[in-house]
């Protein structure tokens, strides 16, 4: 596609910000991990296919822990959906005060390590992710990560680095 005088056409921009809310029920974790895939689609993200795929993954299991843990004292939830030119993050908020910590694994039991694997899928990415406190009492649990696979280090070599919050000001909503 081309402009006027031959000049080639920029392509429509996919960065921007999303938000979308859900009832914290079970349903709404197929739903959200769904609302997700489907905007990046329909956006035209040039996300890597490794990459989606943990997205998706992180998206279950923060929709899951907010449903599980948060349904309480939080109804209501909300996705947030962040692209920019070289990320994209994911975040999803309730009002439920509690702050909860990446469990390492316990064999033993058969639950209870969904932050881990979301932090280990971020990390493994070259992405992060972290909680924070809204100024409403409740919290934001978020995963940023590259739009392509971050490529391992030379050894020897210094790590690349990471991604942080794309937020200018994370106690921001």
């Amino acid at each position: 596609m081309e402009t006027p005088g031959g000049v080639p056409a920029r392509p429509p921009s996919y960065e921007g910000v999303w938000r979308f809310t859900a009832p914290a029920v079970d349903v709404s974790v197929p739903q959200a991990r769904h609302a997700v895939r489907d905007l990046l689609v329909r956006q035209g993200v040039p996300v890597h296919d490794d990459i989606l795929h943990g997205l998706l993954v992180i998206v279950s299991e923060l929709v899951t822990n907010a449903v599980r843990h948060a349904a309480l004292l939080s109804p209501e939830i909300a996705v947030e959906v962040a692209i920019g030119p070289e990320w994209i993050r994911v975040s999803v908020e309730d009002n439920h005060p509690y702050r909860p910590k990446a469990l390492e694994a316990d064999y033993g039991q058969t639950g209870g390590r969904g932050l881990l694997l979301v932090r280990e899928i971020a990390l493994e990415s070259g992405g992060t992710c972290d909680v924070e406190h809204t100024a409403t009492g409740g919290k934001i649990i978020w995963a940023a990560l590259p739009l392509s696979p971050v490529a391992a280090p030379a050894p020897g070599a210094a790590p690349e680095t990471r991604i942080t919050s794309p937020r200018p000001d994370p106690s921001a909503p």
